[in-house]
């Protein structure tokens, strides 16, 4: 396999190593969104997005939702990535020098305590690997980055604590996506079908477009509803439940599913991620 895989952030960025760790074969491109990495592999169908969609500490990515259905680009794979959050300063600088602790608002909130421990002043910045740039191009002593092992080798900083993150489990959860579908893989393997939909506006809609899930043994392993169109009575539903889409038991389940609902838009059927069969549903 050659070509592109797209990620949004700075050069360094968790995405970054993701793609880094997940395709070896393929260059990392850095884009400036979302939005522009599903551009991306739109306008050159052969490459490969990596999306953040969850992560074990922070939660979902609310923005990843409402461009799945729209973004033109069908799910392939799965990937976990454990998150090993590191402190970075400028060359000499040491753990006592640091007063002020730079990076993304969701990885200061996952090393809350131990820069509590410190005395350390968090402040927010745009991105990990952003945040490790702009410490190293800056040059003062005082002030640190928390961003992955990858920013650091990039921009040349010192490694003053590792694996600070406060939560051991602390995991993300990223797609992957194409703009063409590939192969749907067998029905012998153990797969995940992702959905959006969209139910009727009728009593007990979404209780009965469920039940059929149930009834036919289907573990339903996410479900996230997210207003749309600017409404706060429209609501949409992403959905990954562990079932191939041309077993009886689906069929059977979204035939129900299709009854109570207004739209579906399939995402895609993709092999299970092994990190995923062992962690309890």
């Amino acid at each position: 396999m050659s070509g592109h895989i797209h990620y949004q952030g700075e050069p360094g960025a968790f995405s970054h190593l993701a793609c880094s760790s997940f395709f070896p074969a393929l260059e990392p491109q850095s884009c400036i969104s979302f939005a522009a990495a599903f551009a991306a592999v739109r306008n050159t169908p052969g490459d490969l997005a990596m999306i953040p969609v969850d992560n074990s500490v922070a939660g979902r990515v609310s923005d990843i939702y409402h461009l799945l259905p729209e973004g033109g680009l069908t799910i392939i794979g799965e990937h976990y990535l454990p998150v090993h959050h590191n402190l970075w300063g400028i060359r000499g600088a040491k753990l006592t020098d640091i007063t002020t602790v730079r990076s993304h608002p969701m990885a200061l909130g996952q090393v809350r305590r131990r820069l509590q421990g410190w005395g350390m002043q968090p402040k927010a910045d745009t991105d990990t690997a952003g945040a490790a740039r702009r410490v190293a191009e800056r040059g003062d002593k005082t002030i640190g980055a928390v961003a992955s092992s990858l920013a650091g080798e990039i921009y040349g900083l010192d490694l003053l604590a590792e694996n600070i993150q406060d939560a051991d489990h602390n995991t993300t959860r990223f797609l992957v996506l194409s703009a063409t579908s590939g192969d749907i893989p067998s029905k012998n393997e153990d797969v995940v079908t992702s959905f959006v939909f969209r139910v009727r506006s009728v009593p007990s809609a979404l209780y009965k477009a469920l039940g059929g899930f149930a009834t036919n043994g289907i573990n339903i392993t996410k479900l996230e509803s997210y207003m749309i169109g600017g409404s706060f009575k429209a609501a949409q539903f992403y959905m990954d439940v562990e079932a191939h889409p041309e077993s009886e038991a689906m069929k059977h389940a979204m035939d129900e599913l299709k009854f109570f609902s207004e739209e579906i838009i399939m995402l895609g059927t993709y092999t299970a991620d092994p990190v995923r069969l062992l962690t309890p549903s």
